[in-house]
């Protein structure tokens, strides 16, 4: 059965003080308002950064060789897809002539930057950890249980406002967390 997934594009590349030298990456929905933050390490959002950024380092990093040996080699990526999140874990493929390669987000990511290689989630990984900032849903209808006004519903109110300010003054560790919490207390029915 074919993976339900959707395109996205990196819209941000963002360190905070609180995050301990990790990076957060900032994948949104090319047909949507979907925003996903996944968590990477320096050495990987460098690399995703020199490439976005053009700059071309005097030797090849690893990624660069890494790319090298598969076009030397006469393989083709043709899509990366952040497929799975399990335990705050995020899991990927590389799709490369038709077989399937587990990776690292971060280093899957890396990759289809150097060759213009599309990139998708899961719909089910979306559905799990991706958010719409406030501005994009204002207008959008409620569901059936944001009108029930009741301690659930504020409380989940509450943790999205907080969310959305975490993410704005870019803390995606707490902004994950904050995630975290609010996908317990909606599957808590």
């Amino acid at each position: 059965m074919e993976l339900e997934k959707v395109q996205v594009d990196i819209i941000g590349l963002t360190t905070s003080p609180s995050s301990g030298g990790a990076y957060a990456l900032l994948l949104k929905e090319v047909d949507g308002d979907r925003q996903l933050p996944i968590i990477i390490g320096a050495f990987e959002a460098q690399s995703i950064a020199l490439e976005m950024e053009g700059i071309k380092p005097p030797r090849p990093l690893t990624h660069d060789l890494l790319k090298n040996i598969i076009d030397t080699l006469g393989y083709e990526i043709v899509e990366v897809t952040i497929s799975d999140l399990r335990e705050g874990t995020f899991y990927a493929t590389i799709t490369l002539d038709g077989q399937q390669i587990d990776s690292r987000p971060s280093d899957a990511i890396a990759l289809a930057v150097r060759g213009g290689i599309a990139i998708y989630v899961a719909e089910k990984v979306m559905q799990e950890a991706a958010f719409i900032p406030e501005s994009e849903f204002e207008n959008k209808p409620l569901s059936a249980s944001e009108k029930i006004p009741n301690d659930k519903g504020k409380r989940l109110e509450n943790l999205r406002l907080r969310l959305k300010e975490a993410i704005e003054r870019e803390d995606y560790e707490a902004a994950s967390k904050l995630r975290d919490e609010i996908r317990k207390l909606e599957i808590s029915d």
